[in-house]
């Protein structure tokens, strides 16, 4: 597909779903990969793992993207062990919902200080490390807003995917001419453990498929192919865009 050989890249809550499905694309295509992970070492590990057996190096490093402290500490031990780094995927996140007049204050926090947070503490770091130019990909949502696309419950969530956007969209701004190209993915339906745990609804689901033109659920490893591509040397000029991998939802 593409070639990242001798590239180094981290994806954020690499350990499982999406994460997982970007971690093995970017290894596929030739990239060392460090897999950040929040608690589940035993799954970080797994993942590490298969990277390994594609040919490329793997780093497993615990940190929550939502304390600055973490996050820098984690750079710091990239930098150690691996010098450099060339990639950044943004993908760690939460997804809470609930009655709106009840959310709490420490659930918008946590909602926000990974999703949002996270992806500026990360990308502020990675910035001082892509000395000769790199990829930041942050994963934001079909729901991040502006596309008639919402959904009940989630407006802590559906407001931090939209915060992701436009920071994707001013650090385009800011870090093209440093080499540095900024891009977001909004996928769409894609079979995660987070999205199973808030689509029990069976007449939810049919709707979801009713919805999408392509006739089924994505899968993470529709995101990989993305985010491989956002990462490589062809995709040298774009930058600022937001791309939507939803299976033709938002034309349905």
């Amino acid at each position: 597909m593409f070639s990242l050989a001798g590239k180094k890249a981290l994806v954020t809550g690499g350990s499982r779903g999406i994460g997982r499905g970007v971690v093995l694309a970017l290894a596929e295509q030739g990239a060392d990969v460090v897999i950040n992970f929040t608690s589940n070492k035993n799954k970080a590990e797994a993942v590490a793992q298969e990277v390994e057996a594609k040919g490329r190096k793997a780093l497993i490093i615990q940190a929550d993207v939502s304390k600055r402290s973490e996050v820098v500490s984690m750079f710091e031990q990239i930098k150690q062990e691996w010098g450099g780094l060339d990639i950044l995927v943004n993908n760690a996140g939460v997804l809470r919902g609930g009655e709106f007049s009840e959310f709490s204050e420490e659930m918008l926090d946590e909602v926000l200080g990974v999703n949002l947070k996270g992806q500026f503490f990360c990308a502020q770091e990675a910035v001082k490390m892509m000395k000769n130019g790199g990829r930041i990909i942050n994963i934001a949502s079909i729901s991040s807003g502006g596309m008639g696309v919402g959904f009940a419950q989630i407006e802590a969530y559906t407001a931090s995917k939209g915060g992701v956007i436009g920071l994707t969209e001013n650090l385009a701004l800011d870090l093209g001419p440093k080499g540095i190209n900024v891009n977001a993915i909004a996928p769409g339906a894609i079979d995660t453990d987070m999205s199973r745990g808030t689509s029990d609804d069976k007449e939810m689901g049919e709707a979801v498929l009713r919805r999408t033109p392509k006739g089924r659920v994505g899968k993470p490893e529709d995101i990989g192919a993305a985010a491989a591509f956002l990462a490589s040397d062809e995709a040298d000029y774009i930058t600022g865009v937001t791309l939507y991998v939803d299976g033709g939802w938002l034309a349905g």
